[in-house]
């Protein structure tokens, strides 16, 4: 089933853009002195960063994508870091198929 949160979520160029950033993190986001890029995450200022504006602009588009299942967060010290949630990203992908 494909809910409306997830439609929410992809029908964003911003929150699209975040997405496929996070496909390949180390090309995209520099090194972190807290987290490795691609085991824990892309810090949120780092993604506010590269989509240039300010961090609740980010923190919004990133709880859409988290609230929708997309990414998932974690917290290191004061920071929180995002990743894709690959699993629910296919099961979002073949629902999306199966509708059309």
């Amino acid at each position: 089933m494909l809910s409306s949160s997830i439609l929410k979520a992809l029908a964003n160029a911003r929150r699209l853009e975040v997405l496929n950033w996070l496909k390949t993190p180390r090309s995209h986001f520099p090194p972190q002195v807290d987290g490795d890029l691609v085991r824990d995450g892309v810090c949120g200022l780092f993604i506010a960063r590269k989509l240039g504006v300010s961090q609740p602009t980010a923190s919004e588009h990133l709880r859409v994508l988290t609230q929708a299942g997309l990414l998932r967060a974690k917290r290191i010290k004061q920071w929180t870091f995002y990743k894709r949630d690959e699993t629910r990203i296919a099961e979002a992908k073949r629902a999306l198929r199966s509708a059309w």
